[in-house]
């Protein structure tokens, strides 16, 4: 599937106006902010970066044994070229639109690379680092196919929160989020194309 197919009809790569970006506040000082489609061009966007971006496939430690990463990832840090300038803009504008409220800028950018529906990522919070123990942001801006990001609150109970994101969509997560929440995006046995996502995040934060 050809994520240009299902892009906005508008092939000029750039963003479209922050707001308004729609706020939804969650349990113990967690808050996702939306804005559909912040991102024009998405579809091209996806296939540049499915071409050019240094793709790597990843093992990992699981219980007793080692297994393959469901999804391939590239990981820019500070001093690393991005592959775009739209990213560029991208992390200054949400650094400006956020400067108040995270008190620092964003500094790197990670990207997931989900083939099919069989690539997905696991519960989690992004506490690697200075996330374990302060309030921090994470956006993520999607490109390709829409996909579900699911949220849910740590521990036993509380609603599942579930966004589809592509298309140059743009998801915020603020506040306690990453240590009071967590989030996934599921495998599905549906038909679905491929989607990328970019996360920016400040320095020490993973």
């Amino acid at each position: 599937m050809q994520a240009s197919l299902l892009d906005d009809l508008d092939d000029d790569l750039g963003l479209r106006p922050l707001g308004p970006i729609r706020r939804t506040e969650l349990s113990h000082g967690a808050w996702v902010d939306v804005r559909p489609g912040w991102l024009t061009g998405a579809g091209s966007l996806f296939e540049k970066l499915v071409r050019e971006v240094p793709w790597q496939a990843e093992r990992r430690q699981m219980y007793d044994r080692v297994v393959d990463v469901p999804r391939l990832l590239s990981f820019y840090d500070e001093s690393a070229k991005l592959p775009d300038p739209v990213l560029y803009q991208a992390r200054m504008e949400l650094s400006r639109h956020y400067a108040d409220e995270l008190g620092e800028p964003f500094r790197t950018a990670g990207l997931c690379y989900y083939r099919d529906g069989r690539d997905s990522v696991a519960w989690h919070g992004d506490t690697i680092g200075r996330g374990s123990t302060e309030d921090t942001m994470v956006a993520i801006v999607s490109v390709g196919a829409p996909r579900a990001l699911l949220l849910r609150p740590r521990g036993s109970g509380g609603k599942t929160l579930r966004y589809a994101l592509g298309l140059g969509d743009l998801i915020v997560m603020g506040g306690s989020c990453q240590r009071t929440w967590e989030h996934a995006v599921p495998k599905t046995t549906k038909p679905i194309g491929p989607r990328i996502s970019i996360q920016f995040r400040p320095r020490g934060v993973r």
